[in-house]
């Protein structure tokens, strides 16, 4: 049952647990599970995506970028992304965000398709809510191996979902498609 933020935000600080070992599956799996049963508003996901990446992309392009390694820089730096960290993970991190803004341009909305984009955008938009409060997270506990490669992950799942997405939206068009010539036959 998907929980609104704001309230949570509202009882104080969230708690922060280590992820299981079956935590990629065990989330893949509620997610195809209760992608039918969301609705959100297509517009406020694709402004929320657009947000993001401009915030990004001012961020990084006003950061200075040092030649340090991860190991190297020092924890009271304020990262911002990953690209903050070093060149590598700013090329990692701008490749995934430029697949997903592609991506996303790309979709086109239907009111066949409307509730599936709207179930796979808002899943797409908390993975992005996700992915501020890693951040957050490295920001608190210093750079660690294990909260890159989340915010790597998660990249690479927003990508994914992205990519079924449209392996789904063009299997319905199929679909729709061979149904019409059904019917004028």
């Amino acid at each position: 049952m998907p929980k609104d933020l704001r309230e949570l935000l509202k009882k104080g600080p969230m708690q922060t647990s280590k992820l299981s070992k079956n935590h990629r599956i065990n989330f893949e799996a509620k997610l195809q599970q209760e992608l039918h049963a969301t609705k959100y508003n297509f517009n406020q996901i694709l402004k929320i995506a657009a947000s993001f990446l401009v915030i990004v992309g001012l961020g990084s392009s006003l950061f200075y970028f040092s030649e340090n390694t991860v190991s190297e820089m020092p924890k009271t730096a304020k990262i911002e992304s990953l690209g903050s960290i070093s060149p590598e993970l700013k090329k990692i991190e701008n490749y995934y965000l430029a697949s997903i803004q592609t991506e996303i341009s790309n979709l086109e909305e239907s009111p066949e398709n409307k509730e599936l984009l709207n179930g796979y955008l808002e899943k797409i938009g908390e993975l992005t809510v996700d992915y501020k409060l890693l951040t957050v997270e490295l920001n608190t506990e210093g750079l660690n191996e294990k909260t890159i490669n989340a915010l790597i992950d998660n990249l690479q799942l927003r990508l994914k979902l992205l990519y079924q997405l449209k392996e789904q939206l063009n299997e319905l068009k199929k679909l729709n498609s061979t149904q019409n010539e059904n019917l004028q036959a």
